[in-house]
């Protein structure tokens, strides 16, 4: 079942998603990108563009000269000159196809906002599915999920509070509820939701309340925000599999709302740091 993201994309995402608003000229994270893998849609996960179909165009936006097959739907803009790009499965904006200007031999450019965007490593992968989970210092839990087989990216960030766009600072105060999350990407061809949550209970202590090793506030506890009720079944079936061994589990289970990414500094520390989890242990 294809799972629409729309309740956690951040405002500025959502404009240019749902309501096909355009990020600023130069902005946007993957303009000058140029890492080999694929670009999936933010809204629904489908692949739609890979990494060797990239080029610089110098327009200010990402530009692809082909599409993958059946990924990209083409319609009139209602400006009656452009021709609109929509991922061909949920219809979220992309941006603006343009041809005749010579740029590659395709003779075509994809003008796409990279916040319609997301991109994964994997050259080959043709869909994903995506899970959002705290456990503690997100720091540790991005690095242990993300070597999971099966994942395809993690992004560390912030959400459950009630502050809008909050700083590091802020959640550490414990005062705007919000914890330290992970937005995982996964591959479902190669693991499921279930196995993914089963192996996240492995990666931290699901037992501790309001923290997570020696990292203690409201901020580190363990939670589980599901999409749909597959999700939240899922996660309820993992917790009664993890108690039958006589623990207790304190994991919350929760509706996703808005994901709000972290400041730079904190996306993939320790491959930055070159240190290693403290509060966490592999699955």
């Amino acid at each position: 079942m294809t799972i629409l993201k729309t309740q956690s994309l951040p405002p500025n995402t959502f404009r240019i998603v749902c309501h096909k608003a355009t990020e600023r000229p130069f902005t946007g994270a993957y303009d000058e990108f140029t890492a080999k893998g694929s670009y999936l849609c933010r809204q629904c996960g489908l692949a739609l563009f890979r990494s060797r179909d990239k080029f610089h165009s110098g327009c200010g936006w990402p530009s692809f000269d082909e599409e993958i097959t059946e990924a990209v739907k083409r319609v009139s803009d209602t400006d009656g000159v452009r021709i609109e790009i929509l991922c061909a499965r949920c219809d979220a904006h992309l941006g603006h196809v343009f041809q005749g200007e010579g740029y590659t031999n395709k003779n075509t450019r994809h003008c796409v906002n990279s916040l319609s965007l997301d991109f994964v490593s994997d050259t080959v992968v043709l869909d994903s599915e995506e899970a959002i989970v705290a456990g503690g210092c997100f720091w540790g839990v991005e690095y242990y999920l993300k070597r999971i087989p099966g994942v395809l990216s993690a992004e560390v960030g912030y959400t459950g509070g009630i502050k809008n766009n909050p700083s590091y600072e802020q959640v550490c105060s414990g005062n705007i509820n919000h914890v330290e999350a992970v937005r995982v990407l996964y591959d479902p061809e190669k693991i499921t939701y279930e196995n993914l949550i089963h192996d996240f209970f492995k990666i931290h202590d699901p037992t501790q309340i309001d923290g997570q090793g020696p990292d203690i506030g409201s901020q580190y506890r363990s939670a589980i925000f599901y999409y749909n009720e597959a999700q939240q079944n899922a996660a309820e079936k993992a917790i009664a599999i993890f108690e039958k061994t006589g623990k207790k589990v304190r994991t919350q289970i929760l509706p996703v709302s808005t994901f709000w990414p972290a400041e730079e500094y904190h996306q993939n520390y320790y491959e930055k740091t070159g240190k290693l989890p403290y509060c966490h242990r592999p699955a």
